[in-house]
């Protein structure tokens, strides 16, 4: 067997059978539920924000980019709901519900926090609310860049209508980013994915270190977004079964499967780095033998798989 499949092999091997042993199917269902829990309230705190900040197409813009990579039958219904929450009228910024919103909204980032400990196999030294307020930090960034995106959106146009004597290419610019949509909510997966591998989990990684499982994670939700839909439209008829309550049992499903795929890509991470680690001590070990200086002994090479399980933990 060649060594690239070998390793490979052996990589998913050690992610498979570490997301049984961290308890990855109950994890996932805690994700699942967190998110579904979660969207609403950061969906409110983001509208009452983004109006304060004065961004009144934040609701359209986080909807869009929330939900155009979901499958169709998955979003419509779930969606449509959100508008009908958004389009309520609520109080300032600073009032009792809005803030409660944004303390709910965080419980579905601290749903990812322990996941990601998990998966990388390190345990929390942070306090429990230096935690919750990293969270709250996460929902607010979150919100901010929705909020900065929604008035470059409404702005661009106007941008582009009032320089187009004098910056015609302008136009064509802003024409081929708008028709990029999909590209651009795949950036913004990228980015949140990115952020939430390098500094949601306890412990410090290197972006190196964490783009496989980020790569890994973006492809499989799309091969299973396809999956589950083509899987709706052919199969499944959980009207029949769920009455009313069928388009949330599709979207918990629907997140289920998401969350299963984003832990599998942090064991996948964490399974490279404990070969990576074991591999560079073993061929340290191996050099200082061919050298002939201090000949490793049976301990050290039992010490250097010993660092690499550490380094899996």
């Amino acid at each position: 067997m060649p060594s690239a499949i070998r390793v490979t092999y052996k990589v998913l091997f050690d992610a498979i059978w570490h997301f049984s042993e961290d308890d990855g199917w109950a994890m996932a269902s805690h994700v699942a539920l967190s998110t579904l829990l979660a969207i609403f309230p950061f969906l409110i705190f983001g509208t009452a924000l983004g109006s304060f900040l004065g961004a009144d197409q934040f609701a359209d813009t986080a909807v869009h980019l929330i939900f155009d990579t979901w499958p169709e039958s998955i979003a419509e219904p779930i969606s449509r709901e959100v508008v009908a929450v958004l389009t309520i009228p609520r109080g300032g910024l600073l009032t009792v519900s809005v803030l409660a919103a944004a303390y709910f909204a965080s419980n579905g980032v601290e749903a990812l926090r322990v996941s990601l400990n998990r998966a990388y196999r390190v345990a929390e030294t942070r306090y429990w609310y230096v935690t919750r307020l990293a969270s709250l930090g996460f929902v607010v960034v979150g919100v901010l860049a929705l909020a900065v995106i929604s008035i470059v959106l409404v702005a661009a146009p106007l941008a582009v209508r009032a320089t187009d004597q004098w910056l015609p290419w302008l136009g064509y610019l802003y024409s081929w980013i708008d028709g990029w949509g999909l590209f651009g909510t795949i950036a913004m997966l990228f980015a949140g994915l990115l952020i939430a591998h390098l500094w949601l989990p306890a412990g410090r990684r290197k972006v190196a270190d964490v783009l496989p499982g980020i790569v890994v994670t973006l492809a499989a939700w799309g091969v299973g977004a396809y999956a589950f839909a083509s899987y709706l439209t052919t199969f499944a008829n959980y009207v029949s079964t769920y009455a009313g309550l069928a388009s949330i049992m599709i979207a918990l499903v629907f997140l289920y499967i998401v969350g299963v795929i984003f832990i599998l890509g942090a064991e996948i991470n964490a399974a490279l780095l404990k070969f990576r680690v074991k591999h560079l001590v073993l061929d340290r070990l191996r050099g200082r033998r061919s050298s002939g200086v201090d000949e490793p002994s049976m301990e050290d090479e039992a010490i250097a798989r010993e660092q690499g399980a550490k380094a899996g933990r």
